[in-house]
């Protein structure tokens, strides 16, 4: 599975990967230099409402759920 965030980074390089225009290129590598900035805060949301919810114990906290769920290799 894979976050929003990862979601629209995949989607955006999509779109750079099929263009021609050198402009056009250079403008959505700026924006995939962005979107690459959101993750690790993203990450940081999804680790702190589980904790939130579920109280974030030794045996299964919200990074380890973070990184069975979201962790793309």
């Amino acid at each position: 599975m894979k976050t929003p965030i990862q979601e629209l980074l995949e989607r955006v390089k999509e779109y750079r990967d099929s263009e021609t225009s050198p402009l056009v290129i250079s403008r959505l590598n700026s924006i995939c230099v962005d979107i690459v900035g959101m993750l690790e805060k993203e990450k940081e949301v999804i680790i702190d409402a589980w904790n939130s919810a579920y109280g974030g114990d030794s045996f299964h906290d919200g990074e380890q759920y973070y990184n069975e769920t979201f962790k793309t290799k």
